[in-house]
């Protein structure tokens, strides 16, 4: 570790790879191994995954979300403050220790969201709640990996997949969206996703740190994917 950081906790994910919550004065970071998956420095564009999303969404009302990750909630706060009182958040989250450090530690940052009576909080894998559901959702945002590939377990390929995006548009309602966040483009996979009857918008976002002097700072990437009929 970096001075100034320090091991807060570990966790296992299903597969038995290791989280490590990283502290360093007020920010924390939460590593697979030794990949970064997220940190409280760098979340602009976990934000712009979901108001993106919603912008798109319009005057739909109510809205029913899925959330795959809940990660450090930056997806989660950015819905709650756009989305009316009859809104239905659904946020799958596979690992428990996330939740409790986003009660404990990251208690601050969490700022109370899971308590919000619109979110349901699921220890469950998105992608089974996915393939289940029949155009029971409105939207579904996933923030489960740095991209379209299973990082953060390889399971998790299969969320982007032909068959997890079939499955993902037949869970969607009329006009519904999947949004994924993406640490950088990925072309092939917006081609599957048009390829699939979707309508692919990407969007670049702010990494939401100061420019680094030393090296290139690419933009975080939204792949927002409208359902076509």
């Amino acid at each position: 570790m970096n001075v100034g950081e320090h091991l807060v906790d570990t966790a296992l994910v299903p597969d038995g790879r290791r989280l490590r919550l990283i502290r360093n004065g007020t920010d924390f970071a939460i590593l697979l191994d030794d990949n970064e998956l997220m940190s409280t420095d760098l979340s602009a564009s976990e934000g712009v995954l979901a108001s993106a999303v919603c912008a798109e969404l319009g005057s739909r009302d109510p809205v029913h979300m899925l959330i795959g990750g809940y990660g450090m909630g930056y997806t989660l706060r950015s819905a709650l403050r756009v989305l009316g009182s009859t809104a239905e958040v659904t946020v799958a989250e596979i690992v428990p220790k996330i939740v409790a450090w986003a009660k404990g530690p990251m208690a601050r940052i969490t700022d109370g969201c899971l308590d919000d009576p619109r979110v349901q909080l699921v220890q469950q894998d998105v992608a089974l709640l996915i393939a289940s559901a029949e155009q029971g959702y409105d939207c579904i945002l996933l923030d489960v990996d740095n991209g379209p590939e299973g990082l953060t377990r390889r399971a998790n390929d299969w969320l982007y997949s032909r068959e997890g995006v079939a499955a993902a548009r037949s869970a969607l309602k009329e006009g519904g969206i999947l949004g994924i966040w993406s640490a950088t483009h990925d072309d092939r996979f917006a081609g599957a996703l048009a390829r699939s009857g979707f309508a692919v918008t990407v969007i670049e976002s702010d990494r939401g740190e100061a420019p680094c002097p030393t090296g290139p700072n690419e933009p975080h990437v939204i792949i927002m994917a409208v359902k076509r009929e």
